[in-house]
């Protein structure tokens, strides 16, 4: 494992729900923290099949264009009873067809119809996990990761406005909530003592702290 000896990281993402997610686990840290948005950086093409790969792409290319370390995630739902999907598509089963956008709304809908089709209609057919692996990329391309997945089951309708992406149709283990319905402190259950936490960025990004951090 290499030690981490900078506080300054650059965050390899342009989506801003997960920019303030990542922002709220990491700021305990007083790690000083900028984007590639911020800097007016591209995204590169993600075309692996592992969260890992696209993770690492992520970071390695916003590392290579900085010469800072980067900190990347690639996250997504997978659904038991659709063999894993959307997986590491779950950002594409949003995109508008026009290319306008993303409509997380539209991609609920994707997903529940999918259930639909499969005659997954009790709680025990609609199982399902939320994973986040972080990758920690230098400039040389060296990597560390960091896995973490809530497990739960797909509900219908959403319920929730708070959080982002699937959120409101994911309702975690041991709760009667979905994502949607809770703060954001509630979802996370992050603290500064190393605690896993609910969600899926919050259990990478323990595993982060209890290897890197002091």
């Amino acid at each position: 494992m290499r030690a981490l000896d900078s506080k300054n990281l650059i965050l390899a993402s342009h989506n801003a729900g997960k920019l303030r997610e990542i922002s709220d686990l990491i700021s305990p840290y007083g790690f000083s923290v900028r984007s590639v948005a911020d800097l007016g950086l591209p995204e590169p093409d993600e075309d692996g099949t592992t969260f890992e790969q696209n993770a690492y792409t992520k970071a390695y290319a916003a590392a290579r264009a900085t010469g800072e370390i980067a900190l990347s995630d690639d996250s997504g739902l997978c659904v038991d009873a659709l063999d894993g999907a959307p997986g590491v598509y779950t950002a594409d089963w949003a995109e508008k067809a026009d290319g306008s956008g993303r409509d997380f709304m539209m991609a609920m809908e994707k997903v529940e119809a999918a259930l639909g089709e499969k005659g997954a209609d009790a709680p025990d057919q609609r199982r399902g996990y939320f994973c986040a692996v972080l990758c920690l990329c230098w400039p040389d391309g060296h990597a560390e990761y960091f896995r973490g997945e809530a497990h739960g089951q797909l509900v219908w309708p959403p319920r929730g406005e708070d959080g982002f992406g699937y959120d409101p149709v994911f309702q975690p283990d041991g709760h009667e909530r979905t994502f949607g319905q809770m703060s954001a402190q509630e979802k996370h259950g992050w603290s500064v003592d190393h605690g896993e936490g609910l969600s899926h960025r919050a259990r990478a990004f323990a595993k982060f702290a209890i290897a890197l951090l002091p």
